[in-house]
Formats: C-alpha cells, sequence, structure tokens
C-alpha cells in the first residue's frame, strides 16, 4: 500500500476503533452480569487481560521488527519496531494499573512484592521504558538502531515467563480462565469483544506513530539534502 493508501485507511479505521470501544464499554458495564464472587469489580478483567495480550501482540511485532532490521537494516522495520514498543509499552501500563486497581479489592494489596506474575509483568515494562529511552538519548543512526533491536529481540524473553508464570509458581494470580471454559457465555463474548477491539485500537494507535516517524524522517532527509546544497 502507498503513503496515500495508508492514510485513507487510517481515517477509516480509527473511527471504527473507537466505535469498537465505546460497544466494549457497553458490554462491561451493561449487559456483562457480575461476577457471583467478586461482584462488579470483576469487570477489571476485560480490559485488563485485554491489554495483557495486545502488549505481547506489540512486543511481538517489536521482536520481528527488530530482527528484520538485524537481518536488512532496512529503516521501515527499525521504525515498526519502534513504534510497536511505544504502543506496547502504553497497554502494559494499562495491564499494571487495572491490575494493581483489581488486586487492591480482591487481595486487600494494590502490590505485592514477590509475586511471579506482577514482578515479570514489571520487569517488561522496564524492558521496553528502557528501550524507548535507549532510542531517545542515543545518537540517530545505524548503531543505535542495531542496539535497540537487540534490547528488543531480547526483552521479548519475559513474555513467556509473564504468561506462564501462573502455572510455573504460587502466585497470587488465578489460573488460566479462557483455557477451561470457567467463563460463562455473556462473560465470554464480553471479552472476545472488549480483546478484538482493543487490538485494534492499538493497531490504529501503532500505524499512527508510525506515520509520524515516517514524516520525522523525511523531514530530516529533506532538511539533509538542503543544508549540503547549501555547503555546496
Amino acid at each position: 500500500m502507498t503513503d496515500a493508501q495508508i492514510d485513507r485507511t487510517l481515517r477509516y479505521v480509527a473511527p471504527l476503533s473507537v466505535l469498537a470501544l465505546l460497544v466494549s464499554g457497553y458490554l462491561i458495564f451493561i449487559y456483562a452480569p457480575p461476577d457471583a464472587i467478586e461482584g462488579n469489580v470483576q469487570r477489571i478483567f476485560y480490559l485488563h487481560v485485554s491489554a495483557a495480550i495486545v502488549a505481547y501482540t506489540c512486543f511481538g511485532v517489536v521482536l520481528v521488527g527488530s530482527v528484520l532490521y538485524l537481518w536488512r537494516e532496512r529503516r521501515w522495520s527499525d521504525r515498526l519496531a519502534r513504534s510497536s514498543a511505544q504502543v506496547g509499552l502504553i497497554f502494559t501500563t494499562v495491564c499494571l494499573v487495572m491490575g494493581s486497581l483489581w488486586g487492591a479489592s480482591a487481595w486487600g494489596t494494590y502490590w505485592q512484592w514477590g509475586d511471579a506474575r506482577l514482578d515479570s509483568t514489571l520487569v517488561l515494562w522496564l524492558i521496553y521504558a528502557a528501550y524507548l529511552l535507549l532510542r531517545r538519548v542515543a545518537a540517530p543512526g545505524r548503531g543505535a538502531a542495531r542496539l535497540a533491536a537487540v534490547v528488543g529481540i531480547v526483552g521479548c524473553v519475559d513474555i513467556p515467563i509473564v504468561h506462564f508464570s501462573v502455572l510455573w509458581w504460587r502466585t497470587l494470580h488465578p489460573g488460566p480462565v479462557l483455557e477451561t471454559g470457567a467463563l460463562p457465555g455473556s462473560m465470554l463474548l464480553t471479552f472476545m469483544v472488549t480483546m478484538l477491539s482493543v487490538l485494534l485500537f492499538a493497531a490504529v494507535l501503532t500505524a499512527l506513530r508510525y506515520r509520524i516517524d515516517e514524516l520525522r524522517e523525511e523531514a530530516g532527509d529533506l532538511r539533509a539534502i538542503t543544508d549540503a546544497l547549501r555547503v555546496a
């Protein structure tokens, strides 16, 4: 697709993603019943888990973009990894905040140090915060992009640790819910719609961030050419 086609697609998809989030809000707060044990606070589950899945997906894109950049050194793959990391960090933050609010009600504390799921998720947040900090403070160029790609690849090792921590260690978090079919139909529908809505919204954010970075790079290239012509 050309840049013009991407921009035109975003003009339609972006409002659609917002509409999908509004539908998800209706399902979460109106359609889905309260949990029999936890009551209304369980509604945090829909956004909390959806944000975690989006974070996994974004950091998976970081992995792919980073590997492609180290292999072929194409600017678009580095740009894709950088954009996905920014969006992934946002949704990891949402996941942590929503989980803390839920934990305050379910466990009586916002944070429990030593919990494998909590600590490994915080490590994931720190890895990608460091990735983005490196992109900001390092001098732009091939060296910084390659170093960031290595950080992005290594950081993805933490994703399976986060996901399987509830199976590998004793943790306050419950075991897998979706895989066991424990959710009633209305709750499962609400979760699926919310997850797809948040995924779509994250894809829009990533595409917008990508286009902003692309336009910024093009402007920088034009300035470099203009400066070179002035010197000549």
